[in-house]
């Protein structure tokens, strides 16, 4: 059976056409669980010397306190692949959404530790699985002559949660006192969350699911709302919704590829430990405040660059600049710390780095994980390459303290050389999906 749903363009590329009210709130509805993501990602930065006091904490008892949440992530990326595929990634969203409502409530008013902990992991299964099925729901309902720009909302909503969640503890840590304070930094976040949760029953569940599951008529009723044009989906693809190695060798690849790069970057190292790196190469009097805002800022307007080019020049463009900006960038900061000397170039490099990796990898990766896979394998897909994401997170942040108590410089030399080798890679074996049907891609990538 074929399914006639709305998609993209034929052999002359994609038409773009005005999109339709439904198309752009579904997009923004779904790219809020990225402003979650973001913020739930960066509060607990603001309430960590608050928790040590208010628990009586040990230095491990706050290691496992902060990071109670991460391993929620990767259980929560794991597992949210096959939830969208057998129940749609809108349904599984608002069922994402009530999980961020109720860790930040939950989190605000715990009495005792191990409750604290359960709540922030409960916050942490909700990040694993937005970091999977909003950029799919986004990249199914989207035209592919504006997929790009679509998905890469998604990422510009995890920034700016970021920025927003340091505003606003800085602010509450004004305005209240302390120990109402990080109550009220972990609580505020049901805010937003009450509105995902609000606008997502709003918005139509993605027609390319709803052909795989055979409902035809649903299917073409959401396309026809969504204001997108014809295209069949091929049921020879519905009967495959295992994501095999033998079927899908080239996007596994691909996709374990781009998440692997994007940690070996650097990136969630290095602002995890922004302040001590300051500190190792001598500086004392630069505000760990305006530091933050300051690549807070530039993290945002370059992502916002991105999104601006990245349906006009295409996704290995934006990868292959990102990847000579930040390997420049990178090997300047492992000379500072080789040589002991150029201390003030140090931000300026840092500066370059977050704004390379954010016009690229940032803008990119979620982009390109629900781009590659065929729609009835596309959220376990996604969940391969997000899961491959947090681990070397995990794997990557842990590991650079270690090293750099030895030696400052290796970690920005392991960083740099990873880049110079992601530029090889991108440019031998990364095909650009600009502009081309879910479908279609689908098919070039089968061979």
């Amino acid at each position: 059976m074929h399914a006639n749903v709305q998609g993209g363009a034929g052999a002359g590329g994609p038409t773009l056409q005005p999109m339709r009210g439904a198309a752009l709130k579904a997009a923004v509805a779904a790219s809020l669980a990225g402003l979650l993501f973001g913020f739930d990602t960066a509060v607990i930065s603001g309430v960590t010397e608050a928790l040590r006091h208010h628990f009586a904490l040990s230095a491990t008892g706050l290691g496992f306190a902060v990071s109670s949440a991460l391993w929620g992530t990767l259980v929560g990326a794991s597992v949210a692949g096959r939830l969208g595929d057998s129940l749609g990634s809108r349904r599984v969203l608002i069922w994402i959404g009530v999980a961020y409502l109720i860790s930040a409530i939950g989190s605000a008013l715990a009495g005792g530790m191990g409750v604290f902990v359960a709540f922030r992991f409960l916050g942490g299964l909700a990040i694993g699985g937005s970091s999977v099925l909003a950029p799919v729901y986004i990249s199914e309902v989207s035209a592919a002559a504006r997929r790009g720009r679509l998905v890469a909302m998604f990422q510009f909503n995890i920034v700016a949660g970021i920025l927003l969640a340091y505003c606003s503890n800085w602010l509450l840590a004004l305005s209240l006192p302390a120990d109402l304070a990080w109550r009220a930094k972990l609580g505020i976040a049901a805010l937003p969350a009450l509105f995902f949760v609000a606008m997502m029953p709003g918005i139509p569940e993605s027609p390319r699911w709803l052909a795989t599951k055979g409902r035809a008529q649903a299917a073409q009723a959401a396309a026809k709302r969504l204001g997108l044009e014809a295209l069949a989906l091929d049921s020879a693809d519905q009967g495959h919704a295992r994501l095999e190695w033998r079927r899908h060798r080239r996007p596994i690849l691909l996709a374990l590829a781009i998440a692997a790069f994007n940690q070996l970057s650097g990136i969630n190292a290095i602002l995890y430990y922004l302040n001590d790196i300051f500190a190792a190469a001598g500086f004392t009097g630069v505000s760990a405040d305006l530091q933050a805002v300051a690549i807070g800022l530039t993290n945002l307007i370059a992502t916002m660059v991105a999104m601006t080019v990245i349906d006009r020049i295409g996704r290995r463009p934006l990868l292959l600049t990102g990847a000579v900006g930040t390997t420049v960038a990178l090997a300047g900061v492992a000379a500072i710390y080789a040589t002991g000397s150029g201390a003030q170039f140090l931000l300026p490099l840092l500066v370059l780095f977050i704004a390379a990796f954010a016009f690229s990898q940032g803008a990119v990766i979620w982009v390109y994980l629900s781009e590659i896979f065929p729609t009835p394998v596309r959220a376990r897909g996604q969940a391969l390459g997000s899961t491959t994401h947090w681990v070397l997170n995990a794997a990557i942040s842990f590991a650079f303290p270690v090293v750099a108590q030895f030696t400052q410089s290796l970690p920005f030399v392991v960083f740099a050389v990873a880049m110079a080798v992601q530029a090889v890679v991108v440019w031998r074996f990364f095909p650009e999906t600009r502009g081309v049907d879910l479908e279609e891609l689908a098919t070039r990538l089968s061979h």
